[in-house]
């Protein structure tokens, strides 16, 4: 949990995606994190989606939006944010090396 509030699982597929291109960027702007996002998976991705999700990662404080000038804003991952993403990368990363739990049938036989 980053700082007592949001978990991973609070937030949207798209909203994990937006956040992981914002901390793999220094201060990118809307544009380019739609850009970013749309080369890494192949969907075409408009503004009535992109920037709701953004100000929602600002609302939950992962993120905070800045102006670069007049018609341009920026987005940087905030401390919880940063800490959020590592969270999320431990978590799949224990997943991953953690084996599955053995099914029991309760002790009944297919003989």
């Amino acid at each position: 949990m980053a700082d007592g509030g949001v978990q991973w699982y609070d937030l949207s597929g798209f909203q994990l995606n937006l956040l992981r291109e914002i901390v793999d960027s220094e201060k990118p702007s809307g544009q380019t994190i739609r850009r970013n996002l749309e080369a890494r998976t192949g969907d075409r991705i408009n503004h009535g989606r992109l920037y709701p999700n953004l100000d929602e990662l600002v609302d939950h404080q992962l993120v905070e939006k800045g102006e670069q000038d007049r018609r341009t804003n920026y987005y940087e991952v905030t401390d919880a944010g940063r800490r959020l993403a590592e969270q999320i990368a431990d978590d799949f990363d224990h997943a991953t090396t953690q084996p599955l739990a053995a099914a029991t049938d309760g002790g009944s036989t297919d003989e």
